[in-house]
């Protein structure tokens, strides 16, 4: 499996932003996939989750109602709104080919993507 994330940049508080990430090498749909983040200084943190089928989200307590993720075919997403200074992070997409029963570890998946950045100036 392999992993591209993209839609980073620079924001104002309170903007948006669209990540995505494109995966290929295996068959999608048997993915479940999240999105992670790491500032400077800090450990990576899970964000946000999203099942195989697409019909079950997870989120962190601090992005729940300010962040979507869904994905269709080909794609996942992470649809970031009301964006915060504290939001400023690399970005990370994830995909998991093993069943797990957590969503928020970094052991619950088995690819990674590169990474793109958020920038949320104040």
């Amino acid at each position: 499996v392999q992993l591209q994330a993209s839609g980073g940049g620079l924001v104002q508080a309170g903007g948006s932003l669209r990540l995505s990430c494109a995966t290929s090498g295996r068959a999608f749909s048997r993915n479940a996939m999240g999105w992670f983040r790491q500032a400077p200084g800090n450990e990576r943190e899970f964000v946000a989750a999203v099942s195989a089928s697409g019909g079950s989200t997870y989120y962190a307590d601090s992005v729940k109602g300010r962040f979507t993720i869904n994905r269709d075919n080909v794609k996942i997403f992470l649809q970031m709104n009301n964006l915060k200074p504290e939001d400023t992070a690399v970005y990370y997409c994830a995909a998991r080919t093993v069943p797990q029963t957590g969503w928020g570890a970094l052991s619950d998946y088995d690819y990674w993507g590169p990474g793109t950045q958020v920038t949320v100036s104040s």
